[in-house]
């Protein structure tokens, strides 16, 4: 399984338009791939290179199976429930580091399940541990 998107490469610098600099905009991702026992998708968009540690920026569960990428400025699939992130909200938060170079990880998780419970992201990551068949991961970088 992998995922891509037409916004940036894999290890390359994340265009400001997705950014706290930016607009703030989702970028485009698309996938494919997955197992053919993939009842769901999960999303996570992270930097681990925050000074406190790991910082989530979003958190998506119970994409639906049929879903294969995920449009500019569109936000979360249609069916799909979106958890609050470390800036206390429940969309796409672009890259926004207090200074230096980051990396933000987009992992995509196939889940064996058509829903998962992910009302926090304790929860999610838990439930992702449980359920995942298959990842794949999209890195890029943005510096300040």
């Amino acid at each position: 399984m992998k995922i891509e998107s037409t916004d940036f490469k894999t290890g390359a610098a994340i265009p400001a338009e997705f950014t706290c600099d930016g607009q703030n905009l989702n970028p485009e991702l698309h996938w494919e791939g997955a197992p053919a026992e993939t009842k769901s998708f999960a999303l996570t968009v992270r930097d681990p290179d925050a000074p406190s540690g790991t910082f989530d920026h979003w958190l998506v569960c119970n994409i639906p199976a049929g879903v294969s990428s995920i449009a500019k400025e569109a936000g979360a699939p249609a069916g799909s429930k979106q958890v609050p992130n470390d800036f206390g909200k429940q969309d796409y938060g672009g890259p926004c580091p207090p200074s230096g170079t980051h990396r933000y990880f987009f992992r995509l998780y196939a889940l064996s399940v058509e829903s998962i419970d992910c009302s926090n992201k304790d929860e999610l990551f838990v439930a992702l541990s449980k359920n995942k068949i298959a990842e794949a991961e999209l890195m890029g970088t943005f510096a300040r």
